[in-house]
């Protein structure tokens, strides 16, 4: 099931992903990449997220954090736990953020990939995302795709 964060709940586990899943694609300097998850919280507020969950009580096994900007959607993180991969939660996850954001007028939606996480830049790429360009700063690819328009 998908549902929205739960703060006190969902974030000790969306954290741990973030921890396994995430960081270690990243080519942030440790002092950075400390101040970065010092400041999930406040990144979180930003914006929306929602996880599955095998049953409404239960933890989440995945996640997807995004943010509506005008007419653009920007998947800020997603993550699905190891053991949960392969059950389609990353592509409910993506639908549900498209959904969202073309009921809102968004026309577009925008990921950055870190240059390692092959994995993660083949899944959008299955979805129907491009690449755009390469991010040298942050070693990213930026990727986007055209979404249709929900009423």
């Amino acid at each position: 099931m998908i549902r929205y964060r739960r703060p006190k709940q969902d974030d000790p586990v969306i954290n741990e992903l973030i921890l396994k899943e995430l960081v270690p694609y990243s080519h942030l300097p440790p002092h950075e990449l400390k101040t970065v998850i010092k400041e999930l919280p406040k990144r979180f507020a930003r914006g929306v997220t929602l996880v599955v969950s095998p049953y409404y009580e239960a933890n989440p096994v995945a996640f997807i954090h995004f943010m509506v900007h005008g007419e653009l959607l920007y998947i800020d993180m997603m993550a699905v736990a190891p053991a949960h991969r392969r059950n389609r939660h990353g592509k409910t996850l993506i639908a549900q953020a498209e959904n969202f954001a073309g009921s809102r007028g968004c026309t577009r939606a925008k990921v950055m990939v870190d240059r390692d996480n092959t994995r993660a830049q083949q899944f959008y790429r299955n979805l129907g995302y491009q690449t755009v360009r390469y991010v040298q700063l942050s070693q990213c690819f930026e990727l986007e795709k055209k979404l249709l328009i929900r009423v």
